[in-house]
């Protein structure tokens, strides 16, 4: 875990919502293609800002239960771009000290899709810098019914608590979200972690995923910095 300074008011997990993928490239007449990969490049920077920030924890939401919608070349060149990423930039996400976990239906995807990410969660384990979580054929609905229904086949009858019931989410590992942010113009969660973000700070921003800069970056923590968090109390 990265060391801070205690009165360092900094996030300990960010939610991230990346949004705007296919506006972006759609305004500057390029493919939905291109819009994809220039997300990648802005996630692989966003990862490094967190850290020089000391943030610990990072879930991104990759692809949700319901993108499976979404027209077939469009899926086979996400699915290709998750896999040649995990595939041919682990060393690098290794070197820097990154550690890689994976949340959703992940059996969904193929055999090798699977194995890729396996791997890169194998290989990272050990890593203690920032845990990046992606959701990949994630739904916070799902997840609630995943749970559900695993403390229904081990035969659980007497009433759950939250700390038990968490035990049985795909976030079990990671803390609650502190903040989250969603680019693209939309405010709303889409399905994104309905259980862990009752308490998370929200920021909505119109700027496309892509065009999302360290500038901005720095000013949401900043301005996170200055809300008052009484969780209830």
């Amino acid at each position: 875990m990265i060391q801070r300074n205690k009165a360092e008011k900094v996030p300990d997990c960010i939610g991230v919502i990346m949004d705007g993928n296919r506006r972006w490239a759609k305004e500057r007449g390029l493919s939905i293609l291109e819009g994809h990969k220039a997300g990648y490049e802005r996630f692989k920077e966003f990862i490094g800002w967190a850290g020089d920030r000391r943030v610990n924890n990072l879930i991104f939401y990759v692809f949700s239960t319901e993108n499976w919608k979404r027209d077939e070349g469009e899926k086979s060149y996400l699915f290709k771009l998750i896999e040649t990423a995990f595939k041919n930039d682990l060393e690098e996400i290794k070197n820097r000290n990154v550690r890689i976990k994976f949340i959703g239906q992940i059996d969904r995807f193929s055999k090798t899709i699977v194995k890729v990410l396996h791997d890169a969660e194998e290989q990272t384990a050990h890593n203690t810098g920032v845990t990046v979580m992606l959701a990949l054929s994630y739904g916070g609905r799902s997840e609630i019914l995943h749970a559900v229904n695993e403390l229904i086949a081990k035969g659980r009858k007497e009433p759950v608590t939250e700390e038990e019931f968490e035990k049985h989410l795909w976030t079990k590992d990671i803390p609650d979200p502190d903040l989250i942010i969603r680019t693209g113009e939309a405010m709303r969660l889409s399905n994104f972690l309905p259980w862990q973000s009752i308490y998370s700070e929200l920021y909505f921003t119109n700027t496309y995923w892509p065009d999302f800069d360290r500038k901005e970056f720095e000013y949401i923590l900043e301005e996170y910095s200055g809300r008052e968090r009484r969780m209830g109390k």
